[in-house]
Parts: structure tokens; sequence; C-alpha cells
């Protein structure tokens, strides 16, 4: 493993990517700029001025290889991640170094767990996946609400979005698991993922403020339902979303995310309200904040620096809640979040 404080940020030049370098400087350890575009990326590099820049195709394994050389982690954060995750972690792997990306779709998720977790294992490497907004802070609380226990009837997992501004690489992430589906949608019930044709459904969901009760729609499947189930024996696992978040989403003519502030954070402000169900008991864990990519940035790197300190509680594949202490590390995310766990 390496011995520097370098961490490859792959995609650095997307709008994720970028926070995810600002975060590492915030924080002192040294970002290396990758991805395809040389000429991007040496913009970027300009911008924050002693950044190592490093070119490579994901399918190129020598270049990849030179990217990854003498480096601490790499933060894989250019999807689509079902064409950019595998070449990525087996770099990682054959670098032995810990791998970190922030991939909110479900099946490259869901490929990461089955194909990689043997080798991870082996080669104990931490690869922890949808270290993001989705998949991560959703896995996160639920971990958290749960307590000491791993064992629940249902878990409901609702994002209350002001709106949603998708960024090019969140559209292009979701044409592909639209075609991976063939049109259909998702969800995981009695333990399994569930491909079907029903019809959306909404309901009223009553989110802590600043939102208040929205109406959002029932089973809007997101990562969570890879990252829970991982390491949480929870058969249902269910996911909402505002309708007006949902919306932005599906309109080909939303605007990307414009910065409102000196951090290039825009304005949505978001709550993600956990509700966990064993034997008739409801256990609550609610997070709120502002931009859910920029969010992103401090979940990844925290997640960075505690596999690189030893914090973690698992080896190989692991998401967030397993690999490391759930609570402790939502706790840690403040100011980016506002955190309210069960006692």
């Amino acid at each position: 493993m390496g011995t520097s404080d370098a961490v490859v940020v792959y995609g650095a030049t997307g709008h994720t990517g970028r926070f995810v370098v600002a975060e590492l400087l915030r924080r002192g350890l040294t970002p290396v700029v990758s991805g395809r575009d040389a000429g991007r990326l040496e913009t970027l590099a300009a911008e924050w001025g002693q950044v190592a820049v490093r070119p490579a195709a994901v399918d190129d394994p020598d270049a990849l290889a030179r990217a990854l050389a003498g480096a601490a982690a790499v933060v894989n954060c250019a999807g689509p991640f079902a064409v950019t995750g595998g070449p990525l972690v087996e770099a990682a792997l054959r670098a032995a170094i810990p791998y970190v990306d922030v991939a909110a779709e479900i099946e490259a998720n869901a490929s990461m767990f089955a194909d990689y977790a043997e080798a991870a294992r082996k080669a104990r490497v931490p690869v922890v996946p949808a270290m993001a907004f989705y998949g991560g802070l959703g896995d996160l609380l639920v971990t958290a609400a749960m307590g000491t226990s791993t064992a629940a009837d249902m878990a409901h997992i609702a994002y209350g979005l002001s709106d949603w501004h998708p960024t090019a690489g969140t559209r292009a992430a979701g044409q592909v698991s639209h075609q991976r589906r063939s049109g259909r949608r998702v969800r995981f019930r009695n333990g399994a993922l569930e491909y079907h044709d029903d019809k959306l459904s909404e309901q009223d969901w009553p989110f802590p403020e600043p939102l208040g009760r929205r109406a959002v729609i029932a089973e809007f499947t997101m990562a969570d339902v890879v990252t829970v189930p991982s390491h949480l024996d929870v058969p249902d696992v269910r996911t909402y979303m505002t309708v007006t978040a949902a919306s932005d989403l599906a309109r080909e003519d939303t605007p990307e995310p414009t910065a409102v502030d000196a951090l290039g954070r825009s304005g949505q402000v978001f709550v993600v309200d956990v509700v966990v169900s064993a034997d008739g008991v409801e256990r609550r864990a609610t997070a709120r904040g502002r931009d859910i990519y920029a969010v992103t940035a401090p979940l990844a790197v925290e997640a960075v620096q505690r596999v690189l300190t030893g914090r973690t509680r698992a080896v190989g594949v692991a998401s967030a809640g397993a690999m490391f202490d759930a609570a402790d590390f939502l706790r840690a995310l403040t100011p980016h979040l506002s955190v309210e766990l069960p006692h």
C-alpha cells in the first residue's frame, strides 16, 4: 500500500471530482488529478496550483498503473461507473491501494460487490463503493439508526430535495442504467433486487424542517438498495424522492447546478430521513445539508482518511456502514451535515 499522502482523483474535471479535489486540499492531502482529457486536467491543475496531472484512459491498464503509482488511494468520480468501475478497481488492486467511488448506479454497485469481493479480500485492500450522497449517506444513516442491531423488518430512506439540477454525469449514468434495465424499474423486496413495470405511485412524507410534508415518489429506487443489504439483514429497503426533484431530473431542459456561494455549492437544500422498523418499533435518523454533489466530497474524503489511518471495520469490498463506525462518521461531517441520530 502507498505510503504517501497522494490521492488520485479519477474524473477530477467533472462536477463532483472538482469538489473532491478541493476537499482533499482543504484537509492537507495531495490530490493527483487523472482522467482521459489531458488538456482539461492541465487547466484544472493550473487553477489549484501544485497538483500533479496523470492522464489515463480506463481502457489503458498501463496508463492507469502509471496514474496510481506511489499513491495512497484512488477516488473514482468518473461515471458511468458501469464503464469505469471495473478497470479502476482492478488497477487499485494491482497497486494494492484503497479504492473509493461515488457511484449511484444500482447495477454498477451490485457488480462491484459481486465481482470483486474475493479479489479485494485476498489482497486485503479496502474497496468502498457508493461513498456518496446516494448509497453511502443512506447506508450510514440506516446503520446508525439500527445501533447494535444487524436485522430489521424494513428500512425507509426518503430523499427530500428542494430541487435537482442534474449534472451531465448524472444524466449519462441514468441513461446507462435505463438501457441495462430495458426501461424497467427496480426495487429491493424479499431480500433481492426485483425488476418490474409497475406504475409510479405518490404519497406524502413528513420531512423534518426545513422541508416539512412533501409529496414523494414511492420506490424511486437508489443505490441504498445495494449498500444496506450488503451487510444488514433488512429484506425490504424502500427509497423515496420528492416529486419536485424527480420532475427536475426527468425534464431534459433542467440546467446543471449553478454555484451560489464561495464553495461552489448550489442553492439546493436536502433532508434525508430514514426510518427503520423492527418488531413494531421504529428508529429514525435524519441528515440535513446543502447540495448533494458538494456533500459527496466530504463523504468520500472522510472515507479515504479513515481507511488510510486504519479506522475501518471490514476487509475487502464493503459499504460505508460496514466499513466504518456509522454514527462517528456522520458526526465527523459537521459542518457539511446536520445529523440527528437515535440516543
